[in-house]
Formats: structure tokens, sequence, C-alpha cells
């Protein structure tokens, strides 16, 4: 699958709207966040629309809302603006309290077409996998940097993997993201003295 001039002004776009931001707790520019989701995609097969998708996952929720929103759909078509809306858990500012939010999101994924499941897997893939590494270089200081709690970040990604794991296909990506969520939790637990369950 090639990437075409669709997909380098989505690129650029991508950069431009997320130039002020970084990743959680760090100076890492966001932009290599977009960038990571849009690869792990494409190493899993994914359309240029899936890519595109990718880029612009965050676009709308820390990006604009839904006036953001309405601009990717205008630029990149109704296909990508689904993507983007389906991997959105909320469009509100200040965001709503996290545990619900998460909930309710956990249950829309069931509901999702395979492309928004690749793009928000891929989406969770990297975050865990910057997670871990972090964890390992820092330890527990890492937990500061969420909105929620230890516990409840690993129980996040605990019930993604089995969302994912349970969805039709299953994608490769499903059982990578699931992989590595097992692998972290249990380097928490050890490193805490607390038997994994």
């Amino acid at each position: 699958m090639k990437m075409g001039p669709k997909f380098e002004r989505a690129l650029a776009y991508a950069a431009r709207i997320h130039r002020k931001q970084t990743r959680k707790g760090t100076d890492v520019p966001y932009i290599s966040h977009l960038l990571a989701v849009a690869g792990i995609v494409l190493e899993y097969g994914a359309t240029e629309t899936e890519a595109i998708g990718a880029l612009l996952h965050d676009a709308a929720e820390d990006a604009g809302g839904l006036r953001q929103l309405a601009i990717v759909k205008r630029k990149f078509g109704p296909q990508v603006a689904a993507i983007v809306a389906d991997c959105s858990d909320t469009f509100e500012t200040p965001k709503p309290p996290w545990k619900p939010t998460k909930t309710a999101y956990l249950a829309h994924l069931k509901t999702v077409s395979a492309s928004v499941q690749l793009v928000s897997a891929a989406d969770k893939l990297h975050n865990i996998r910057s997670i871990a590494a972090d964890y390992a270089t820092i330890g527990e200081k890492i937990w500061s940097r969420f909105s929620c709690s230890k516990a409840d970040t690993l129980w996040q990604y605990r019930e993604l993997a089995k969302t994912y794991l349970a969805a039709t296909p299953r994608s490769a990506a499903f059982r990578e993201l699931a992989r590595k969520v097992d692998e972290t939790v249990r380097a928490v637990h050890r490193a805490a003295g607390v038997r994994y369950q």
C-alpha cells in the first residue's frame, strides 16, 4: 500500500494542530505518538484511510473537539472523520470524570468498525510500550503523569486488551497489545512484590 498526497497532507496537518503539545510528563513532541501509531497500523496492513485516521486520531479529542472533527471531515473525508470520532472517548473540555468515560469507551469499542479497532488498538499499543519503557527507567514516578491511579491505569489496559481480543476478526495487533499489557502488568506487580492474578 503506497501513501499518496492525501497522507502527506494529513501528516503536515497533524504536525500543525499538535505542534504545541507534548507527551504526558515529558518534553517529547506529541507528533512522535501520532507517527508511531500510524507506523503500527501500516505494519499491520492498514489502508491509506486507516493510516490517515491514525495520524489524526487525537485531533478532535485533544485539538478542537467537534469543530476540529468537522474540519477533518472536510479536508480528509467522512471515513477518516468516522475513525477520529470513534477513537475519541470525549469531545468535552474540561474532560468529564475519568472512570465513567473509560468504561463507556470500552463498551463503545465493541460496536465500532474493524478500522477503528485497529487504529485504537495501535494507539493503546504505543501507549503501553511507552509506559513500560518509562516504568523501567523511572519506576513508580510514572503514575503521577496520569489523571487516575496506577491501579486504574492498569485496569484500563487489561480491559482494553480483553475487549480487542474478543473482537472479530482477531488481529495480530490485538494479540501484541495483549502480550505487552500482560508483560507490563506483571513487571509492575513484580516490582511491588505483589502476586499477579
